[in-house]
C-alpha cells in the first residue's frame, strides 16, 4: 500500500492518508530463538503421536532434557493453535461474544460426497520458524478440498481455504472445533450464503474431528517431517506435491484400498485440486 520509495507523494503524506502509523514501516519483526522453535517443534512431534496429552504430561516429558515447565509449554501450545482432544474447559478457544453452533454428526455417518465436511488448522515446521496450515477434508471420501497456509494464525488465510473450497462444491454440513476462526461473523457468513449448516465440536467430546486428526497425522509423519522445510515456498511446493498424491496416488484402507479422488469423484481419472 505505502510506495517506497516514494514516487509522487512523501511516505509521511501516504502514511497520514491510509491512517497508518509511520513507525509500522520500519518495524522488523523479532525471529524466534532457536529454543523456542526447538520446544514448538517437540510440542508438536509429542501432540501429533499423541493429541490426547494435555500440557502437564508434555511438560514431564520434556522435564529431563529441557528446562520447560507447564506454564512455558501451555502459552507455546496456545500460539501453535493446539489443545489436547480430550474433556476439559479450554477444549477449543472462542470469543464469548461469537455464535456457536451445535454438533450436528451424532449417530450421522457421511453417505456421499459433499455430505459432511471438515476444517481444522495445524502447525507446519520449518528449520528456523513455522507456518500453519489449513484444510477442508470431505468425510466420505477423506478428499482434500481445499488448503491454504500462512505464517500467522490470522483470519484471511482461512477464509481463503473455505472459499476455494466452496467454489468446487456445496456440503450439506461443515463440521469444525468452536476457535475463533470458525466461530467468526466472516467463516459463517460464507456458510449461511452457501445453505450450509453449519456443525461444532462439542466440549468433552474427544473425537468429534478425527478424521482431520488422521490426516494431520499423514501429512506430518509422510511429508513435513520427511521434507524438514527450509523456506515458505518449500512448504508450498512440498504440500502441493503432497496433496496430489494424497487425493490421486495414496490408497486407503479406509475406501478398501481407492484414492479418495476415485470415490469423491466416482471416476478412475480425476482431475488435480487447485489449492
Amino acid at each position: 500500500m505505502i510506495e517506497q520509495p516514494a514516487q509522487d507523494l512523501p511516505v509521511t503524506t501516504q502514511t497520514q492518508l491510509l491512517s497508518i502509523n509511520r513507525t509500522h514501516l520500519y518495524y522488523q519483526p523479532v525471529a524466534p530463538s532457536a529454543t523456542e522453535v526447538a520446544i514448538k517443534h517437540r510440542i508438536d512431534e509429542l501432540y501429533t503421536a499423541h493429541p490426547f496429552y494435555g500440557s502437564r504430561r508434555l511438560a514431564v516429558l520434556f522435564a529431563p532434557a529441557w528446562n520447560v515447565n507447564r506454564k512455558r509449554v501451555q502459552r507455546y501450545m496456545r500460539e501453535m493453535g493446539i489443545a489436547a482432544i480430550h474433556p476439559g474447559p479450554n477444549l477449543s478457544r472462542r470469543r464469548q461474544d461469537h455464535a456457536v453452533y451445535p454438533y450436528r454428526l451424532r449417530a450421522v455417518t457421511a453417505a456421499h460426497p459433499n455430505h459432511i465436511w471438515g476444517i481444522d488448522i495445524t502447525y507446519i515446521r520449518l528449520q528456523r520458524r513455522w507456518m500453519y496450515l489449513v484444510a477442508v477434508l470431505d468425510w466420505y471420501s477423506r478428499y482434500v478440498v481445499s488448503w491454504a497456509i500462512d505464517d500467522t494464525l490470522e483470519l484471511p488465510f482461512v477464509l481463503t481455504a473455505v472459499d476455494r473450497a466452496l467454489a468446487r462444491a456445496q456440503p450439506t454440513i461443515w463440521n469444525s472445533d468452536q476457535g475463533s476462526h470458525f466461530t467468526s461473523p466472516q467463516y459463517l457468513a460464507r456458510l449461511q450464503a452457501a445453505n450450509v449448516r453449519s456443525s461444532m465440536d462439542g466440549k468433552g467430546r474427544a473425537f468429534d474431528n478425527i478424521f482431520t486428526e488422521r490426516l494431520w497425522r499423514s501429512v506430518k509423519y509422510e511429508e513435513v517431517y520427511l521434507a524438514d522445510y527450509r523456506t515458505p515456498h518449500d512448504v508450498a511446493t512440498g504440500l502441493a506435491r503432497y496433496f496430489q498424491l494424497y487425493n490421486e496416488q495414496r490408497p486407503h484402507q479406509s475406501l478398501a484400498y481407492q484414492v479418495p479422488a476415485a470415490v469423491y469423484f466416482a471416476v478412475s481419472d480425476s482431475p488435480t485440486i487447485n489449492h
